[in-house]
């Protein structure tokens, strides 16, 4: 099955699903909303009643010679209820709207906070999996069609249900068989109306939201890719992928609209329809002395209000079928119960490095990727002691990264379980885990803020003086004065405007505000020059005194000082020791990897390795 094909089974979200949905976010503003439509059935209530006040002005006129008294009076009488009720009605409608603004800006507030609450705590996984631009592209939609949604809806059909019972009821009384006639014709027309939007305009819409995601998300990717396509001058390679996804797009929009006007038009023939069925009838009501001339002014305006809301009913049934295709994903998200998620009854994690002689503990851990199903890890045990300097090796694919993912727990462990400090993290908030634990990437990701924000956020109350002191530890600060704006020097998407030394020593900063008791450095030096190494490599030794610090080594000549090293192989820990142990080991696969390195050779094992791995791990991303 297709990742298309995938999505599009994901995405099957059910009435009830959206009756949920939807009840979730007007609940908390009810009563707002309630009024609104109160306010605005009231309103509406009215329009049923202008056709009898119409006819009455034609009746009397028709009745009395011109002016005659009782006529003028009786005219008169008439035309000041026409004007009242008309008054009423325009107020009401005002009051309404300034009620349903409030309501529908409250849920549009709350829906779009939401979603990025519960997109940003899904797991790694499936933020590995899932284009960024369509995620942000499907909160926002989801957003605007909720409020095409309720406007339709409460706004919409709910005031043209209201007319039509109100009309049927008034033709009822005065021209029972006009009544029956018009009644015949709406319950045709509403049929048809809903046939056509959720079997024929539905599935179109769906396809176009679809193409409509896809474009955002190529967007993005192109976009933030843009300094790799400079480099390899492939902006027309990219403009000719765009040009497909968009033309994919301009097909099926193109198509559903279409179909859409095709359906208005159905619908605007059956309305002439109507309005001549009405008219006739009446005329043959008259011909048959049971109807007057005031009769036939009746007949018509109530036909050009019914004609009205009739002809929007099939705007708003499509506009309906629409909003709820395009609700789709964020409904989805609102549904999604991710795997890495808080357990019930989750503690706060408590570390005091000083009541235990173990830090971190692998007791019997295995684990295997959701997308693979493929164990990396077997039965996998380790204690690492508190304060103690561990550094891991091996080949690409090995398992390094996935230990360090597993300690912040982006994902949970298969089997077994992890503990700092005694306590099982799977039992702990992610929050005051992730806390306890200091990460510098190899590739850092700045947020475009200023460079005082980004350093800051690793202790977000920290003031001036600390976000100071942190950048001069990590040899930040120098290069920072030297900028226009100093901290307040805003560094683009991701960081972009700043070299890669320069942001990994914004990001070493960060660890050191952070001040976690477990550390982890994934090559932390490997973006910088010589000179700016040696520094930052004295800065992290005074940084990790006292910490418990795992590093993710590439380079072996960066990690002699570790207290231990551990060797991975295929998920497996084959080796461990300081430098000094496995370098004398006869048979060592870490001297054998130290010394190709030595000689600015690629060991065999590590490309082979590899190979080895790249294609199922591309494969699950596909």
């Amino acid at each position: 099955m297709t990742d298309t094909e995938n999505e599009k089974k994901e995405r099957q979200v059910s009435w009830k699903e959206v009756w949920r949905f939807s009840w979730h976010y007007w609940r908390p503003n009810r009563w707002t909303g309630a009024a609104a439509a109160v306010l605005m059935l009231t309103a509406v209530s009215m329009d049923a009643i202008f056709p009898v006040y119409t006819g009455k002005i034609v009746e009397v006129l028709s009745k009395y010679e011109p002016g005659n008294t009782q006529g003028l009076r009786e005219a008169w009488a008439a035309f000041a209820a026409f004007v009242l009720i008309a008054l009423a009605n325009q107020v009401l409608r005002i009051g309404s709207m300034f009620f349903w603004n409030l309501f529908a800006v409250r849920n549009l507030h709350a829906i779009v906070t939401d979603g990025l609450h519960k997109v940003q705590r899904f797991s790694s996984d499936w933020h590995a999996n899932t284009f960024a631009g369509g995620t942000v592209r499907k909160i926002t939609r989801g957003m605007w069609a909720m409020d095409t949604f309720e406007d339709t809806l409460l706004m919409g059909l709910l005031p043209a249900a209201t007319i039509m019972i109100g009309v049927l009821v008034m033709l009822a009384i005065k021209l029972p068989a006009v009544g029956l006639v018009v009644g015949g014709m709406i319950a045709v027309y509403c049929a048809f109306s809903i046939y056509v939007s959720v079997k024929i305009l539905a599935p179109r819409f769906i396809e176009s939201a679809d193409a409509d995601t896809k474009v955002g998300a190529t967007l993005a990717d192109i976009i933030t890719g843009n300094p790799t396509v400079k480099s390899f001058g492939a902006e027309k390679r990219e403009d000719a992928i765009f040009l497909g996804v968009v033309d994919n797009w301009k097909r099926k929009s193109f198509r559903a609209w279409q179909t859409g006007v095709t359906a208005d038009a159905g619908r605007s023939l059956f309305r002439v329809l109507m309005m001549a069925a009405m008219i006739g009838t009446t005329i043959v009501l008259w011909k048959a002395a049971k109807a007057t001339p005031g009769d036939i002014a009746v007949v018509i305006a109530t036909f050009m209000i019914l004609g009205g809301y009739l002809r929007d009913i099939g705007m708003h049934i499509s506009h309906l079928q629409r909003s709820v295709s395009d609700m789709e994903d964020v409904i989805v998200f609102w549904l999604r119960k991710d795997d890495v998620a808080d357990a019930e009854g989750a503690i706060p994690l408590a570390v005091k490095p000083a009541r235990r002689r173990d830090m971190i503990a692998f007791d019997k851990v295995g684990f295997k990727y959701p997308s693979t199903g493929k164990y990396i890890y077997e039965d996998m045990s380790l204690d690492i002691a508190s304060g103690e300097k561990l550094a891991l090796v091996g080949p690409s694919g090995s398992g390094k990264s996935t230990f360090v993912k597993l300690i912040q727990r982006l994902y949970n462990v298969t089997d077994g379980q992890i503990r700092i400090d005694g306590q099982d993290i799977a039992k702990v908030t992610m929050e005051s885990l992730r806390k306890q634990v200091a990460l510098v990437p190899q590739d850092p990701i700045l947020f475009h803020r200023s460079l005082a924000d980004n350093i800051r956020y690793g202790c977000p109350e920290a003031t001036m003086e600390q976000v100071v002191a942190a950048a001069k530890k990590a040899y930040a600060h120098d290069f920072i004065e030297t900028l226009p704006k100093g901290y307040d020097t805003l560094v683009g998407e991701r960081g972009v405007k700043l070299s890669g030394g320069e942001r990994q020593r914004v990001a070493i900063a960060r660890a050191i505000l952070a001040d976690a008791p477990v550390l982890i450095l994934d090559e932390a030096t490997s973006s910088l020059d010589s000179i700016s190494e040696h520094y930052i490599q004295m800065a992290l030794q005074e940084l990790m005194k006292g910490r418990t610090t795992i590093t993710i080594a590439h380079r072996l000549s960066t990690i002699q000082k570790a207290d231990r090293i551990l060797v991975f192989d295929k998920g497996a820990i084959i080796e461990q020791g300081d430098h000094a142990s496995l370098m004398a080991r006869p048979g060592s696969r870490y001297k054998a990897l130290y010394d190709m390195q030595a000689l600015e050779l690629v060991p065999d094992l590590e490309l082979e390795e590899e190979k080895r791995e790249e294609k199922p791990r591309i494969a699950a991303v596909e």
